[in-house]
């Protein structure tokens, strides 16, 4: 079954956590995943919570807005794979060697951490400036397709393919 992440065995099989409250691909993440044999772990918050989940897929954490954050820093290591849109938590697991992708298909690397930092403090201290700021433009197919192509990429390797 894959490892437990309450318990983390240093080095063992790598897995997939997924930043899953508004995550639009998690069923690309579980089919894919189940085509490379990596288990899929969904965090999300209580407020999200739907009672056919599969519990052994999903782990629930409080509805804190970092709750989910922490729970995938503390639970992720070397190897993985985390599925997330929050730049500031690619920012603190991409360093220690956790693949991080975005459900856009934008696969985050140590060289791009120093501009993904800049342009979200930067954006953050507008917004509190009383600045508007544009949100994310509408999830598209060709997002979709993306995400799949380089999530494919990143567990085949994963998998030793």
């Amino acid at each position: 079954m894959g490892r437990d992440v309450e318990c983390i065995p240093y080095l063992e099989k790598p897995i997939v956590l997924v930043d899953a409250d508004a995550c639009p691909v998690k069923n690309e993440i579980r089919q894919i995943s189940r085509q490379y044999g990596i288990p899929v772990k969904f965090i999300a918050s209580y407020a999200h919570y739907h009672q056919n989940d599969d519990v052994n897929e999903w782990k629930f954490v409080d509805p804190d807005k970092e709750s989910a954050d922490l729970y995938i820093v503390n639970h992720s290591q070397k190897g993985d794979c985390v599925v997330t849109q929050d730049m500031g938590l690619a920012a603190s697991i991409v360093p220690k060697g956790v693949h991080a992708i975005t459900p856009r298909g934008k696969v985050i690397n140590d060289k791009d951490l120093d501009s993904i930092l800049f342009f979200r403090y930067a954006s953050i201290k507008a917004r509190r400036g009383g600045e508007r700021t544009r949100g994310p433009k509408k999830f598209t197919e060709q997002d979709r397709q993306k995400f799949c192509k380089e999530f494919e990429q990143i567990l085949s390797k994963l998998a030793g393919i």
